[in-house]
């Protein structure tokens, strides 16, 4: 038991008191193993020895001279004391300057005369070169020169760990207190089973840790995080394979759909063919619901291309089998868009009970926070009586007071809007737990669908359904090219002329009490990011200033409305319904109309400020258009200079209409934690070496080998080792909530 006390060891009996506050505060580091774990960035190389008189400014440079001068100066009336040494060449003359208590030792040290080696970056000061606390080596004596030349090559050919670093604790600490529990290295249990490191030729992981830290070669860093990255792949996909395990152990109730039923009746009424993939799917998820276990499913698929009907199709199998079905929707205006939607494709189907209706019908209801009492308590008894054999809802559906006769499938839509918690205390309301099925429109790659989604079947619909028509994307480049705006405004009212509308969207609302509009996905370190590329020169366009210059403006004479997450619901709703129906020819929006907002009519959208969304967002914006039979057009206005990085991510959107690939292109810009997502608490914190998209391979290799080890040892009592690994990873609630955005 003592190997685990090693790197359990608290820092401060390592480190001391001061030092290990410093790292938990900053850099949430609290254990020895913590420490271990905290891998350099990258490495510097000491470099190729550098002239003293062709020193390159503001880049880390390695020389080799003598000491010329060394003089102690005093500032601040004498408070302040700062060591100058001047070396040299023969070739140039160079500065090294050391400031405070840094200066006892360099003045013992560098006395004139005596040969060394620094190495430091090279700064200005007073129009002079100089190297500020340089790190130096002393060299022997002139006599002995080998050993000298030696000394001079092992040192400038060391590579040195950069560590990430904070203002408090600077990385050469970081790599003194490594240096400290270095030798705890030797005790860390390996949490990869022996045969499996041996099969994939992996060193052992003290090795590894000793190689990340102090690398003799970059052989040794390559091995290292070879094998680190297995180690933090393989822990995760046991945990998800342990999950889907104990899922798989769970009772469920079979749901198949009787035939004549309500699934048979509603697709002999279909007016179109169902795609290839869409039956496709449907055949995955009704065998799923077939079984005697939870069906746990994620269903991809681009924007428009069919997932609806296909959730619809499951819910209809599972009302025909005597049970309910509850769609989830992330949003008001998503959940009346969804229940008006689904009501219009059953038609009568969707009056069962009520005069007129269909007999194998049943009925489809709305429960939303906003609903007055009198609705609100009919849809309540509706779903406990098991009346209402569909219901579309909110968060609403997931409060104490909702009771169902018998959940049997809840669907969720736009999966990375819900939290954990939810997504649980809604299957909690079936007698046994119901199946689910996951919808996203937003492409997952599938390393990430393996990572973050670990324990859900994926399904994809990857072919847009008849009828869909093409979308042609084009940047304008305002600042550049403002005749290009000017044209744009134009092209919107040609649209409107030919009897189409068009949507006008903006990353800001603009009233008040807003400064940073919907909430976004990505958080905060986007608009940073978003921020700092484009140097905060002024706010995003707001959505009320846009309207206000438009209808005044280019676009004077046609009808304007606006549309945003604070409005009343019940505005909302109107507003919706006005553009549906088409009496409003331009809508401009913020991202609510991101998701699910369905208008046909609709076949222009121009993106103001283009470059402050994400990829993916703009993808999800631009599925908005081109819904019926015209083509759609997508315009991306940005201030953003041609060569800079924005630029170049909306040249990938405009060049592109396939999800995935753009999904890629997003996710290799962000960083991997924006992707997982502030909620994967299990996930951010664990993935330290692992790069999401460029480690496909081991993801998926460690996701096969961790299914097999679960199979075989669900309990892992053959594997302790692992089995602490797991535990450090996640706390028990972690690792039930750990792939849950």
């Amino acid at each position: 038991m003592d190997l685990v006390h090693a790197l359990q060891e608290p820092l401060k009996n390592a480190l001391g008191q001061a030092t290990a506050k410093v790292m938990a505060e900053h850099l949430g580091l609290h254990t020895v193993g913590d420490l271990l774990h905290h891998y350099p960035r990258r490495y510097a190389e000491r470099g190729e020895l550098t002239r003293l008189s062709d020193l390159p400014l503001d880049e880390h440079v390695t020389v080799v001279a003598q000491v010329a001068t060394a003089r102690v100066l005093r500032f601040n009336g004498g408070s302040g004391q700062r060591l100058e040494v001047t070396i040299t060449d023969g070739s140039g003359q160079l500065q090294l300057v050391f400031f405070g208590r840094g200066i006892h030792k360099p003045h013992k040290d560098l006395l004139p005369g005596t040969r060394a080696m620094f190495a430091g970056k090279v700064g200005v000061f007073n129009r002079k070169m100089q190297l500020a606390h340089p790190a130096y080596q002393l060299l022997g004596g002139d006599g002995d020169a080998h050993t000298a030349a030696e000394a001079v090559d092992s040192w400038a050919g060391a590579l040195i760990p950069l560590y990430p670093a904070t203002a408090k604790l600077e990385s050469w600490k970081i790599a003194k207190s490594v240096d400290a529990v270095l030798p705890s290295a030797q005790e860390a249990l390996d949490p990869l089973p022996p045969a499996l490191r041996e099969g994939r030729g992996l060193i052992p992981l003290p090795e590894a840790l000793l190689k990340i830290h102090r690398p003799h070669a970059k052989a040794d860093i390559a091995a290292a995080r070879d094998r680190l990255k297995w180690d933090e792949a393989f822990v995760l996909q046991v945990a998800l394979a342990r999950r889907r395990f104990a899922d798989a152990q769970l009772p469920a109730v079979p749901r198949r759909a009787s035939p004549d039923g309500l699934l048979d009746a509603f697709d002999a009424k279909l007016p179109f063919e169902l795609t290839d993939g869409q039956r496709r799917v449907s055949q995955e998820i009704f065998d799923d619901l077939a079984t005697e276990h939870p069906m746990h499913r994620l269903l991809q698929g681009e924007v428009g291309s069919g997932k609806t009907m296909v959730a619809l199709r499951a819910m209809l199998a599972v009302v025909d089998a005597g049970g309910q079905a509850a769609m989830l929707a992330p949003t008001e205006v998503l959940a009346q868009q969804h229940h008006r939607s689904i009501t219009e494709m059953m038609g009568e189907l969707a009056e069962g009970g009520l005069l007129g209706g269909a007999e194998q019908g049943t009925k489809v209801t709305l429960l939303t926070g906003s609903m007055g009492t009198p609705a609100r308590r009919k849809a309540l008894l509706d779903l406990a009586t098991g009346e209402a054999g569909i219901v579309i809802g909110t968060h609403a559906l997931i409060e104490d007071k909702v009771r169902f006769h018998d959940l049997g499938l809840v669907v969720v839509d736009e999966q990375h809007r819900f939290g954990v918690e939810q997504r649980d205390a809604l299957r909690g309301k079936g007698k046994q737990p119901p199946h689910l099925l996951v919808m996203t429109a937003t492409p997952i790659p599938r390393t990430v669908a393996m990572t973050v989604f670990g324990d859900l079947e994926t399904s994809v619909l990857d072919q847009l359904p008849a009828g869909r028509s093409p979308i042609s994307t084009h940047v304008v480049p305002a600042q550049d090219k403002p005749h290009f705006l000017a044209r744009a405004w134009e092209r919107v009212r040609e649209e409107v002329e030919n009897g189409h509308q068009a949507y006008v969207v903006c990353p800001r609302i603009g009233d008040t009490e807003d400064e940073s509009a919907e909430p976004r996905k990505g958080g905060k370190g986007k608009k940073k990011a978003a921020a700092e590329e484009d140097g905060d020169k002024r706010p995003p366009l707001a959505v009320l200033d846009v309207a206000e210059e438009l209808a005044h403006g280019p676009l004077l004479g046609l009808k304007v409305e606006v549309l945003h997450g604070r409005m009343q619901p019940d505005d909302k709703d109107a507003v919706m319904r006005r553009f549906a129906a088409g009496e409003t020819h331009v809508l401009v929006a913020t991202t609510v109309i991101e998701v699910g907002v369905n208008v046909p009519n609709a076949t222009a959208m121009v993106i103001m400020d283009a470059d402050r969304f994400g990829v993916s967002q703009l993808h999800q914006l631009r599925g908005r258009v081109g819904r019926g039979s015209a083509p759609g057009l997508c315009l991306l206005v940005t201030d953003m200079p041609e060569a800079s990085p924005a630029r170049a991510r909306l040249g990938a959107v405009a060049a592109t209409l396939d999800g995935f690939e753009l999904s890629r292109i997003d996710l290799e810009q962000r960083r991997e934690g924006d992707v997982l997502g502030q909620a994967q608490s299990g996930v951010r914190s664990s993935l330290r070496m692992l790069a999401v998209i460029e480690d496909e391979e081991v993801i998926a290799a460690a996701r096969e080998e961790a299914t097999a080890v679960v199979s075989r040892d669900p309990d892992l009592e053959h594997l302790p080792e692992l089995r602490t690994a797991l535990d450090a990873l996640l706390d028990a609630e972690r690792e039930q909530y750990l792939d849950k955005g």
